[in-house]
């Protein structure tokens, strides 16, 4: 069965990746249809995780309940279909960077490279070099970093008190690195969400806000955790020049954001669904040229799509309860407050807490912000300003990664560190947003002031 599931779900992959460059929504809305159907053979196989599972099942109850009740009309039910398998083809084309990382003798001692030079300057590298390579692993940064640290330090002996200094030190600085990708990245969940609801927002215009707020929560997370980076200093193993393969992978990198460069350039697509065709088109060439043979290749690649299908799952399930919900909330609800600057504050404000207050209860920020993404549509034709709105919610965004037990990256952490998640997500990073978010939203207000008709 699970043989079976790999190959439609990678099928599922593939055919919206055809309905994008097509510009096809029923052809999109039939992959979605395939997604949503192998995740529930899944369940009925036992291969999906509890969470990924109870929320799928959410869900389709109340697309289904919306439909009988005559709230959703053919054209929701096909968007809820075709969102559904956007974003879940999002992950796993994004996915498929992680089939590099055996490949590379730099990707898997990247703590020996990264823990070189001054203690002082630790975290911020690793906070800096976790983002750009979550721009383009995603969800693999936090397996690669999360999956080598705990082999790196197996094999160096490092055990009790020791141990967790260098688990909270590095994985906590990779998480809160991995955060930061949807204030600068185009390849952020987060941001494909808002483009895609709102065509005439884009990346170029979130990215300036988007890098003061980078910057403030770097410097907070430096301030805290130096001291800790100078204890598990002593025990680094110095790396002695460059590793075999590091110009490769720099140039192979370069490749897949000069064809992302060129895909926008040329046929309009936003960066992140340039990011969806150009990941999984390059690593699958440079498979090819590695393995010489396509069955291998293709086998490799349906697997390591598949190794991501609760996360799949849960993005899926986001979106249609993003688009279900969305229809039966009264559009006006809002109207009135989004008329005056003040008000669209109020909007951003409320937005971007949320996020990280339903995480903190066990609903993911992409549920959330699929949500909140199929209000705004309506808000801006009734005259909101969207940038201040949309500053704040991938803010909120960043921030309700490191404070969701059940997210993603949170999860991916405590199951590599063997440490609570509920230890990582309040304990860890609780000091560090009760800090950053009054500096935050002082940001936020300034966006709002400085948009015009404030």
């Amino acid at each position: 069965m699970s043989n079976m599931l790999k190959w439609l779900v990678s099928l599922a992959v593939v055919t919206e990746l055809v309905a994008i460059c097509l510009g096809h929504r029923e052809l999109s809305a039939f992959a979605g249809v395939m997604f949503v159907g192998a995740f529930l053979l899944g369940i009925g196989a036992g291969h999906l995780q509890g969470y990924a599972r109870v929320l799928l099942v959410i869900a389709l109850a109340v697309l289904g309940a919306f439909a009988v009740q005559g709230s959703l009309n053919t054209a929701q039910l096909v968007k809820a279909a075709s969102d559904a398998a956007f974003y879940s083809a999002f992950l796993g084309s994004l996915g498929m960077m992680q089939c590099l990382v055996r490949r590379f003798e730099v990707l898997r001692r990247i703590h020996d490279v990264l823990l070189g030079g001054k203690p002082v300057l630790l975290y911020p590298k690793y906070a800096l070099v976790s983002c750009g390579v979550a721009t383009v692993l995603s969800f693999g940064m936090m397996s690669l970093l999360c999956g080598t640290l705990a082999e790196t330090l197996r094999e160096r002996g490092i055990t009790g008190e020791s141990r967790l200094q260098w688990l909270r030190s590095v994985l906590i600085s990779a998480l809160r690195g991995f955060a930061l990708v949807p204030l600068v990245a185009p390849t952020s969940v987060a941001v494909a969400i808002l483009t895609r609801e709102l065509p005439q927002l884009s990346w170029s215009q979130l990215l300036p806000f988007g890098l003061v707020a980078a910057l403030l929560m770097v410097l907070i997370g430096w301030v805290l955790e130096q001291s800790r980076f100078r204890k598990i200093s002593n025990e680094r193993v110095a790396v002695e020049g460059w590793l075999p393969g590091t110009g490769s992978l720099l140039a192979l990198i370069l490749v897949v954001f000069s064809l992302m460069a060129a895909l926008v350039a040329t046929t309009g697509f936003k960066v992140s669904v340039a990011a969806m065709l150009s990941v999984p088109t390059v690593t699958l060439i440079y498979m090819l040229w590695q393995e010489r043979g396509l069955i291998p290749v293709l086998r490799e690649g349906a697997g390591q799509v598949w190794n991501m299908h609760n996360e799949m799952a849960i993005f899926a399930a986001s979106a249609i309860l993003g688009v279900a919900l969305s229809a039966v909330i009264p559009a006006d609800a809002l109207a009135g407050l989004v008329a005056t600057g003040s008000g669209v504050f109020l909007v951003a404000v409320l937005g971007m807490l949320m996020m990280p207050m339903f995480s903190m209860i066990g609903v993911i920020p992409i549920t959330v912000l699929s949500v909140q993404a199929g209000l705004l549509p309506q808000l801006v034709a009734e005259g909101m300003h969207l940038l201040p709105v949309a500053v704040a919610l991938v803010i909120g965004f960043s921030l309700a990664m490191m404070l969701s037990p059940f997210g993603p990256s949170v999860m991916l952490l405590s199951r590599f560190g063997q440490i609570s998640r509920w230890v990582v997500a309040f304990r860890w990073n609780g000091l560090f947003v009760l800090i950053a978010l009054p500096l935050l939203l002082v940001l936020t207000a300034l966006v709002a002031w400085l948009t015009p008709g404030h």
